[in-house]
């Protein structure tokens, strides 16, 4: 068997960003542990991820001013994560809701509806639901 297991997401502190992927996304926390960087300074390891999915996302705290200014430009300014969604229209409410931007109202396109929003860091996302 082969999968993807981890994406890492940049984000500028963790607890900020947990709380952005559980509380608004509705992710799992599946692990919060302290950790050390290759040459020995304290860090967290942090995995959410959706319910029921295989595939989680690390939180991984910036280090250093070259990661910083990756936040928010994981994927140089394109959609870059997709978020596929039971319910499109209660999950576009609660986040609307949370406070989330949308940089583009949702649509129908010919694969569901689809709306685009940045997550804590500023990455797009795409919100996917059926039509």
């Amino acid at each position: 068997m082969v999968q993807i297991d981890l994406v890492a997401l940049i984000v500028d502190e963790y607890d900020p960003a947990i709380a952005f992927f559980t509380d608004v996304l509705g992710f799992d926390l599946i692990e919060d542990s302290p950790s050390l960087t290759n040459d020995g300074r304290v860090k967290r390891w942090v995995v959410v991820r959706p319910p029921g999915a295989q595939t989680g996302i690390l939180l991984a705290r910036a280090d250093g001013e070259h990661q910083r200014a990756a936040i928010g430009d994981q994927v140089a300014g394109r959609v870059g994560f997709f978020f596929r969604v039971d319910d499109f229209d209660a999950a576009y409410r609660r986040m609307v809701e949370s406070d989330v931007t949308f940089v583009r109202e949702p649509r129908t396109e010919p694969y569901g509806r689809v709306a685009v929003f940045l997550d804590i860091a500023g990455n797009r996302w795409d919100l996917l639901g059926a039509t």
